[in-house]
């Protein structure tokens, strides 16, 4: 279980488990989420709860885990501009975490 902090001064988090992470990954939300300039903003919030709004009416989705993160994460009363790009700096150091130990598992698997 992880914890990012939601706003600049500390005073409140969301926690995130390995399960989001996953369903973030699964789902490619972060793909094109960020515009050129780089910033995260409300503005960029609003585009991804958007997305994943569209992606829970389709009726071909029926997703738990999706759901699940909406309701823990992306809709949580505390998570603002700021909170998601701590989310996204998790995100991607989830990912470089999880790609090394699976080059470790795929080199150990090599010299056997």
């Amino acid at each position: 279980m992880y914890k990012i902090q939601s706003n600049p001064s500390g005073t409140r988090s969301i926690e995130i488990s390995e399960a989001h992470l996953q369903t973030i990954k699964n789902h490619q939300l972060f793909r094109g989420l960020i515009d050129s300039n780089g910033f995260v903003d409300e503005q960029v919030l609003e585009k991804l709860k958007l997305n994943i709004r569209a992606m829970l009416e389709t009726e071909t989705l029926k997703d738990k885990d999706l759901l699940d993160l909406c309701l823990d994460v992306i809709y949580h009363p505390n998570m603002k501009a700021f909170g998601l790009q701590q989310l996204i700096l998790l995100y991607i150091k989830w990912v470089d975490q999880n790609e090394e130990s699976n080059t470790e598992e795929e080199k150990g698997n090599e010299e056997e």
